[in-house]
Order: structure tokens, then C-alpha cells, then sequence
């Protein structure tokens, strides 16, 4: 009998040890997500995360051995809880013109609310190895608004590039902020840019 209850103490103490680990490492990614969003990371060192999170930066050390896991972690969080729009709920739209405006609509609705984040992560890491969903998430996005025109290879390649630089953070950053831009102006405009770009 003594041998069962203290099996089941054992299970019990590693179970909240267990517990007490993962909230530690919320914590800490919660904390670097923070300072990355408002400072960035190249001036986020990991004594400061350690200090937003309340943690000492040996137990940083001990859940992420280097910046890269850090930084790892933190996008993933991120962006499960910033999912990008729906490209299937985009392809359910048959005419080419409105599934534009809805996908353009859906991308800077996206881009603002990201804008934060978005704005210092592109400036320091636009070319590092985490972005890469990042950006076939975008290309993929073309594809899709790009669907309903048929055209010859030449004709496409024009309207991706046209699609891509509708799509781009920079280029509604670039409107929404350069130039004052509503989103529903922003829309309109590169409505009609793009379609300058379709074939037929």
C-alpha cells in the first residue's frame, strides 16, 4: 500500500513540476514577444527577457540555449495566435475581381493588426530562415488571387508580380502610413493598378 501512495506522490510532484516548467516558458516567450514587438530583437537581449519575465537568465538559458530557439518559439506563438487570412475561403469566390478585393481587403486588415510586430520583425529579419513561412505564405496568396485570370506565361508572371506587391506589408505600410491611406483607399487603388496587370 505504502509502495502505491508514493508512486502516486511521485506522479503527482512531477506532474506540477511539469506545470511550473511550461508556465516559466510562456512566460519567457511572452516576454520576448513583447520587447521584440516594441524594441525588436537585435536590441533584445536575453537578460532583458529574463527580467520581463521575472525569471533569472539562467533559467532562460535553460528552456532556450541560444537566441534562434528564442526567437523560434516566439513565432510560433505569434502566429498561431495571428493566423493569416483564409486562402480557401478566397478560392470560393469564382470572379476574379471580387476575390481580389476581398483577398486584398482580408490582407491589410491582417497587416494592420500585425503592424506592430510586422514592421520591426521585416526590418532585422526579413531574409532569416524563420521567415520562410512567412513569405510562401504570401506567394501562395498570388497564386490564389491570380487563379481566375487565365493568360499566357508571360501575361501571369506580370500579374503575380502585380499581386505581390498589392499583397506586400511594405506596400500597405506604404499607403496606410506614407500616404494616408484608408484601408477601403488602399483597396481601391491597388485594385485598379492590379488590374491593369490582368491578362485580357
Amino acid at each position: 500500500m505504502m509502495c502505491i501512495v508514493n508512486i502516486m506522490t511521485r506522479s503527482y510532484q512531477l506532474k506540477r513540476r511539469a506545470e511550473s516548467r511550461d508556465r516559466t516558458r510562456e512566460k519567457i516567450v511572452e516576454a520576448a514577444i513583447a520587447l521584440h514587438q516594441s524594441r525588436g530583437i537585435a536590441a533584445t537581449s536575453m537578460g532583458d527577457i529574463a527580467k520581463a519575465a521575472g525569471v533569472g537568465k539562467v533559467t532562460v538559458y535553460r528552456h532556450f540555449p541560444d537566441e534562434a530557439a528564442l526567437v523560434g518559439a516566439c513565432s510560433g506563438l505569434y502566429f498561431q495566435r495571428h493566423p493569416f487570412p483564409d486562402l480557401e475561403a478566397w478560392r470560393g469566390i469564382g470572379d476574379a475581381s471580387e476575390r481580389l478585393r476581398r483577398g486584398l481587403r482580408d490582407s491589410y486588415g491582417y497587416h494592420r493588426a500585425t503592424e506592430a510586430m510586422m514592421a520591426r520583425v521585416l526590418a532585422e529579419a526579413r531574409d532569416l530562415p524563420l521567415m520562410a513561412p512567412y513569405h510562401d505564405y504570401w506567394r501562395g496568396a498570388a497564386e490564389v488571387l491570380a487563379e481566375p485570370w487565365p493568360g499566357s506565361a508571360r501575361e501571369m508572371a506580370l500579374l503575380k508580380a502585380g499581386l505581390a506587391l498589392a499583397l506586400s506589408f511594405d506596400t500597405w505600410r506604404l499607403l496606410a502610413r506614407g500616404q494616408g491611406l484608408s484601408d477601403d483607399q488602399a483597396v481601391g487603388l491597388m485594385m485598379r493598378l492590379t488590374c491593369d496587370c490582368a491578362p485580357g
